[in-house]
């Protein structure tokens, strides 16, 4: 028989699935007398805006593939609304390419970067796992930091920006983003900017790092990647895009046209129409920022600090100890949370609690924290 290597599956590499391990907790709270109140996840539950619906309706009967380069009807509209919603200028309409949702385009960008053994890929201390798994899936190494001291001399290919932060709520102000685009210029290091949270400020101001302020209007070796799950309650939609260096989206571009990665052309119309209307985001935006104005207080009456949290869908919550006994503790009440821990180790003292509920949910949480 032939000698073949070793089949090695890819997701041997990657770390367990942090959701699987909630499973205790998830029973005990579910065991309340009145029932599971499910804080965790950050899924929409308010219904889509009706001309985003329409929209999508419209495009129901098209029989013929869409491009991956996506209508330039849909690439105006995510520009302009960039430009109208968070002050981004000179920005090329060819240089935006819609994803079939942030996290495939995260878990890809590595690999259709280029990417691969040798190379690293900085990301946050605390941050979304899907950074760490777009690495490893590309065979690149990880080195998680959250300045530039921390990185001395090094010279990585990819650096991860995420303001506001999942799970922190954290935000990068100009100066900061400024500092970290122009070390990575001179380093020729990539910088992707994930804002899919820039639509969910409570506190301040959280810029673009696309902003002139930030990059003077020079777009090199940047990408900034947006999601309309959060803003427009387009989870299920599977609809958002990355805007930014036109060299950097055409060598995406390149690969994900033989991948066939596509979004459908029913999505696309639905994204332009929640793109070029900002009522139904205001709208949306008004009823997390109620929700919060209704948690926060209850969690720190409650005995937590809230740390950051100025932004995004959740707060981040800490009374000192071990994150899994804090979500012991809200499991005992019903209540289902987010250890840190999920997000790196230097979360393990947090936990990440999501606004994404119903009115009664949220009360009802409230209701059992006091």
């Amino acid at each position: 028989m032939v000698s073949r290597p070793e089949r090695r599956p890819p997701g041997r590499a990657l770390p367990v699935f942090p959701w699987d391990t909630l499973a205790e907790a998830r029973s005990v709270a579910t065991a309340h007398p009145d029932g599971l109140v499910d804080l965790t996840v950050g899924t929409p539950v308010d219904p889509v805006a009706p001309l985003i619906r329409e929209a999508l309706a419209a495009g129901s009967a098209e029989p013929g593939y869409p491009t991956t380069i996506g209508t330039a009807e849909l690439r105006l509209a995510a520009a302009d609304a960039l430009h109208r919603r968070y002050g981004v200028t000179g920005l090329d309409p060819g240089a935006i390419l819609p994803a079939i949702g942030t996290k495939e385009l995260i878990a890809g960008l590595p690999a259709q970067l280029g990417l691969g053994p040798g190379h690293t890929v900085v990301v946050p201390e605390v941050a979304y796992p899907t950074y760490e798994v777009g690495a490893l899936l590309a065979g690149a190494t990880v080195v998680r930091a959250d300045s530039l001291t921390q990185l001395g001399p090094s010279s990585p290919t990819l650096l991860y920006l995420n303001s506001p932060s999942n799970p922190s709520g954290r935000v990068l102000g100009v100066d900061h983003l400024r500092k970290v685009v122009g070390w990575a210029r001179d380093r020729g290091v990539i910088v992707a900017s994930d804002e899919c949270y820039l639509g969910l400020v409570w506190e301040g101001e959280a810029p673009s790092v696309l902003d002139p302020r930030v990059c003077d209007g020079d777009h090199t070796g940047l990408l900034a990647l947006h999601s309309l799950s959060k803003t427009s309650n387009l989870a299920s939609y599977r609809a958002g895009f990355v805007a930014g260096d036109p060299s950097l989206v055409a060598e995406l571009l390149a690969v994900r046209k033989h991948a066939g990665l596509m979004m459908p052309l029913p999505v696309q119309n639905a994204m332009t129409a929640a793109l070029r209307d900002d009522a139904h985001e205001a709208e949306q935006r008004e009823r997390y920022r109620a929700r919060r104005e209704l948690l926060l207080p209850a969690v720190q009456d409650a005995g937590f600090r809230v740390d950051d949290s100025q932004a995004g869908l959740y707060l981040w919550a800490t009374r000192d100890e071990p994150c899994r006994e804090t979500v012991d503790w809200f499991a005992a009440r019903g209540v289902l949370v987010a250890p840190g821990e999920f997000y790196g180790s230097a979360g393990a003292r947090h936990v990440r609690i999501a606004l994404t509920a119903t009115d009664a949910t949220v009360a009802e949480a409230v209701r059992r924290l006091a």
